[in-house]
């Protein structure tokens, strides 16, 4: 089928992601033998397996539409989010090396760094839950009318009406701590400002564009924190 991605390019795309995550790692860290790092890429890429695999048998073209970086049709707003978070993601990767490290500027206790762990395979359940209910989980911020796009009520969602911002921001404060970075959570920060941003403007659209989102908003109150937002 068309619409299916092959295995060889699935492991092509995984094995470039953890090349060069080690890289970022280990060059700003200075030594390959920093077992916190090696650990969060077991379970980081572990997940993304699972995940591909999941997704190519039971939903291969959401598994293609989510390996594309950009699309022409892509709103402006969002190309400029997906490029600025894109380059954020450097000195977030960067960061914990030097810190945690190479120069050891911060430190976390073990104790507290055993949360963050949970923390980001809580975040990866989560990703999971929202891949496994929502169809239409793309990159991008569209409504796919020519896919019969419909809102999604079950699992995470309800409970918040962007479970997967809330998995991601968890993952991002999560990491740094695992690692015993405290440095790496000023961009963490700004990246979550970022998606803070990115969820209110899709909210935006999903408001004006997708049927039935708004009787769904009025339900389920809250986008990212149930009481707060």
């Amino acid at each position: 089928m068309a619409s299916e991605v092959s295995n060889l390019r699935m492991v092509l795309r995984l094995l470039v992601a953890f090349i060069a995550m080690s890289a970022a790692f280990c060059c700003s860290a200075g030594t390959t033998a920093w077992l916190k790092a090696w650990l969060y890429m077991v379970i980081q890429f572990s997940f993304w397996t699972v995940a591909a695999l999941w997704l190519k048998k039971h939903n291969p073209q959401l598994l293609k539409d989510r390996m594309v970086f950009l699309k022409p049709d892509t709103r402006g707003w969002d190309k400029v989010i997906i490029k600025t978070s894109t380059v954020l993601f450097i000195p977030y990767l960067l960061l914990p090396g030097f810190d945690a490290v190479r120069y050891q500027w911060s430190s976390v206790p073990l104790p507290v760094s055993v949360i963050g762990y949970a923390g980001i395979i809580l975040s990866l359940l989560l990703f999971f839950a929202v891949l496994r209910e929502n169809a239409y989980l793309s990159r991008f911020v569209e409504v796919q009318k020519d896919k019969g796009h419909k809102v999604i009520t079950t699992g995470p969602y309800r409970y918040v009406r962007h479970p997967m911002y809330v998995g991601l921001i968890t993952l991002l404060y999560s990491l740094p701590v695992a690692l015993g970075s405290l440095w790496t959570l000023i961009p963490a920060s700004v990246l979550t400002l970022l998606f803070v941003v990115r969820t209110y403007l899709e909210d935006k659209t999903l408001h004006e564009e997708l049927e039935g989102y708004r009787a769904y908003a009025e339900k389920v109150k809250y986008r990212l924190l149930p009481g707060v937002w």
